[in-house]
């Protein structure tokens, strides 16, 4: 693949379209905002949303989405979850049928609770799909940072070497971004979706004024909860715990360049949703998607406690100190959890009176 567009000129957008092009391929960025588009054509720079890196000269910088995705051989979808079906259907007008599309964005429908893929298959029917996914913050892309990610296509299965993941790993891997190969799409979709809203809790935590004993339990058992989303969806455990689902989990938890971890931070420090949310010029995809993943959660009949809890403060207007009594004081269980062992919690009624004093 030689000519790749891609759709979103966000910080991710902007540097994956460096990284192709320093892979070698010719890329289109479409930017939704022609000020932006014209800005950054001209500057050679996204100085918004990436301020810092500059643009290859391989990279066309573009609001005419006609335009964009002319001649592609490859368009990698790199917007905000919620306007997947839109954008795609905007893309699917104007491109050339068959042109594989490549999803970069993370969540899940809010409204439907589907899989982006889901949805991008229904907004652009006839298009081969593939997932990209991993640890990987968009300043250290561009920056040329060592970076692993996972690309997923269903045909990796029955063609390793020929499958859409194969293809695009060769058309973007360069010596610093190193792609892997799956052909479990489900579970990087998970994955991506997931892993944001376990920031928002560790962020929260972190705001607190917890240390890493409670870091480590939100990011083991928040694990343990994308296994379990995984598997009710059809997709792999194990595939959680590679790139796409422990790694990338791992890096929004662990950093405050994670727009989920700092937000939750704030929210830990006592600062308002609404407050936070009016600052920002980037979305912080872990709000909507702690109702999408529960909501969904709810439909399949599983439970994902750390994402209720997220859930019960960023969207139902709980009280952090109320969750986190919730949380804590939930029955005791068996790690595995085959061996489906529950257990009232001995010091229950306690709770309430531990979290109040260590608050105050």
């Amino acid at each position: 693949m030689t000519r790749i567009c891609v759709i979103g000129g966000g910080a991710w957008g902007t540097a994956l379209a460096i990284t192709a092009a320093r892979a070698g391929a010719v890329v289109t960025l479409w930017a939704r905002d022609p000020k932006l588009s014209a800005a950054m054509q001209r500057d050679r720079v996204n100085d918004q949303l990436l301020p810092g890196y500059d643009l290859p000269d391989g990279i066309t910088v573009t609001s005419d989405m006609a335009l964009a995705v002319r001649d592609a051989d490859a368009i990698l979808l790199v917007v905000p979850s919620q306007a997947i079906r839109d954008i795609g259907e905007r893309v699917h007008a104007v491109a050339a049928s068959g042109v594989p599309v490549v999803l970069a964005s993370k969540g899940i429908e809010r409204d439907s609770g589907k899989l982006l893929t889901t949805v991008v298959e229904e907004a652009m029917p006839g298009h081969p799909i593939a997932v990209l996914s991993g640890p990987s913050f968009a300043s250290e892309v561009a920056a040329g940072h060592p970076t692993a990610v996972t690309i997923a296509s269903a045909d990796v299965a029955h063609d390793p070497t020929g499958s859409l993941a194969a293809r695009l790993s060769v058309t973007l891997a360069t010596p610093t971004f190193r792609p892997y190969m799956s052909d479990d799409v489900v579970g990087v979709e998970v994955g991506g979706a997931v892993k944001n809203v376990i920031a928002i809790a560790c962020g929260i935590a972190k705001g607190l004024g917890f240390g890493t004993n409670t870091w480590a339990a939100l990011i083991t058992r928040g694990l343990d909860e994308m296994k379990t989303l995984a598997e009710a969806l059809d997709g792999r455990r194990e595939t959680v715990t590679g790139l796409s689902g422990m790694g990338d989990l791992a890096l929004t938890c662990s950093s405050e360049q994670s727009r989920n971890m700092s937000f939750g931070k704030a929210l830990g420090e006592q600062h308002s949703k609404e407050e936070l949310l009016s600052n920002r010029r980037s979305v912080v995809e872990g709000v909507v998607n702690a109702v999408s993943v529960t909501d969904l959660a709810a439909q399949l009949g599983i439970e994902m406690p750390i994402c209720s809890a997220v859930r019960s403060i960023v969207a139902d207007g709980v009280e952090i100190t109320d969750a986190l009594q919730a949380l804590l004081g939930r029955p005791l269980k068996a790690e595995p959890n085959a061996l489906n062992v529950v257990l009232a919690h001995p010091t229950e009624e306690n709770v309430p009176e531990y979290v109040s004093e260590i608050l105050s």
